[in-house]
């Protein structure tokens, strides 16, 4: 189905069914020719997850995921990464609909190297993997006052038996 939302006289919304069931919706927010919102819907008409063109050039960059009741579970977003293939860069956890915490890979190189937590609506640290351990080699602690901890896990050391 095509579906002028505003009235302009151009489809701006397309809707795709099996049967008389809505599988996935896009629309055309901008009106630029380029879909810019995918919505995905599940069993009982609920929707699952959006799909968000945030670049505004027709690729779906940003996909969120909803639970059953809807509230906001998981945010990916995917940039640019080596030979024009696109990398998952970052993802955001959400516990009732409010974020909790992110892991992001910094360098586009398919590993996470960074991690934020997240404590009563702000940001509460920040780890890296300067060294790509796979693992936080340095870490930020931030205190609700403002203050800020720099923690360096301490290097572990294998000793080979003599």
């Amino acid at each position: 189905m095509k579906y002028d939302s505003d009235g302009d006289g151009r489809f701006d919304t397309f809707s795709y069914m099996d049967g008389p069931t809505v599988v996935r919706i896009e629309i055309d927010r901008d009106e630029d020719g380029k879909i810019d919102r995918w919505e995905y819907y599940g069993p009982g008409k609920k929707l699952e997850r959006v799909g968000l063109s945030r670049a505004h050039n027709g690729v779906e960059d940003s996909v969120q995921y909803f639970d059953s009741s809807g509230a906001l579970t998981r945010v990916e977003m995917t940039e640019q990464g080596p030979a024009n293939k696109r990398v998952l860069a970052r993802i955001e956890y959400y516990e009732k609909g409010v974020l909790v915490r992110a892991e992001e890979d910094t360098d586009r190189d398919g590993s996470i190297d960074k991690w934020e937590g997240y404590e009563n609506n702000r940001l509460a640290s920040v780890a890296f993997d300067e060294r790509h351990e796979g693992r936080p080699t340095r870490r930020l602690v931030y205190s609700p006052d403002g203050t800020v901890r720099i923690e360096q896990p301490s290097q572990q050391t294998t000793r080979r038996p003599q």
